[in-house]
């Protein structure tokens, strides 16, 4: 899940400079949803519904900020006993921490931890170029884009639970295009016809797609890519000031409630269980990703905390429903 990115910051909607050649793929490849929508119209709103297939409401994550709590029943979690490695890498944002990110302590109470991740790299709230993190509360420090940064140690995860046969949730949340804009000077030569902003903004979105092919790459040389679902997404919609724009011609933009500040790019790809080239109209959001994952998984619905928001897009894998 990326952090800020618009809805038509992707090249399958045609955006005038932005290229995604991997996003694109997946797109090609998978299930592409045009009216996909956001937990809420903010950053941990929406962390919280994917968690949990409930709405900020109920978990009480009203704004970016807003801790996560101990209440709630997660996804991880229910994977985890259902004997699911879990890991966590990138931002998260569910601690109760506001400003820029930092490296989360072993002893916080609302860590990835304490909801389930066994496995974690992770920051309090966005990160740039050569991130510090924190790995089960140990600070390490990075060199490079930290999608690629991300991609890499996650990757390491998969290829250690794949080489012990055990199946594997990950999450890997970035923290790109989140402001302060930090890209390498090789992705921002593309965009030098921008301004300042916009220019670092764009260039951290071709270093996330490329870091897209890195993973796809890794899970086809693992030859799990087809046991593999990738849900790919976005926190909520795009930022105002940044040109082109952020929202494909939507109204408004993040914070907003309109469609600018809640639909976001989305796509599940699953060689093999979903085929190629399916586009859904079928209004769906973050709050679904819970009760499919379940549903896919096997997992009784006892490992939600009722009651539910969202629902299992599973008829959606096959054309049952579309719009």
């Amino acid at each position: 899940m990326t952090d800020d990115q618009g809805w038509g910051q992707t090249g399958y909607y045609n955006h005038p400079v932005l290229k995604t050649p991997n996003l694109d793929k997946m797109a090609s490849n998978g299930l592409r949803f045009d009216r996909f929508y956001a937990g809420g119209p903010v950053c941990s709103p929406t962390r919280a519904t994917i968690l949990t297939g409930r709405t900020h409401d109920r978990t009480g994550v009203f704004d970016h900020g807003y801790a996560l709590r101990k209440q709630e029943k997660t996804l991880p979690e229910a994977l985890r006993k259902a004997g699911y490695a879990t890991g966590h890498f990138g931002k998260w944002h569910l601690c109760g921490l506001r400003g820029p990110g930092v490296p989360i302590l072993k002893t916080d109470k609302h860590g990835p931890k304490a909801f389930g991740f066994e496995k974690w790299l992770s920051v309090t709230n966005f990160f740039d170029l050569n991130p510090i993190m924190s790995r089960q509360g140990k600070i390490e420090e990075f060199k490079g884009d930290s999608s690629e940064v991300v991609v890499e140690e996650a990757l390491k995860f998969m290829k250690q639970n794949t080489k012990a046969k055990k199946p594997f949730f990950c999450v890997i949340w970035y923290g790109t295009p989140h402001s302060p804009w930090m890209a390498l000077d090789q992705d921002m030569k593309d965009f030098s016809n921008l301004n300042q902003s916009s220019q670092a903004h764009y260039a951290e979105l071709k270093a996330m797609d490329r870091s897209l092919g890195t993973l796809r790459k890794g899970l086809k040389d693992m030859k799990v890519d087809h046991d593999t679902l990738i849900w790919f997404t976005s926190d909520n919609g795009g930022l105002p000031k940044i040109q082109p724009s952020t929202t494909g011609g939507l109204r408004d933009y993040k914070g907003s409630l309109y469609e600018g500040g809640i639909r976001v790019p989305a796509i599940i790809e699953w060689p093999g269980k979903i085929k190629p080239k399916q586009i859904s109209a079928y209004p769906a959001g973050s709050v679904d990703i819970f009760p499919t994952l379940v549903d896919i998984a096997g997992i009784s619905e006892s490992s939600m905390l009722k009651p539910i928001d969202g629902l299992s897009l599973t008829p959606l894998f096959n054309a049952v429903i579309s719009e």
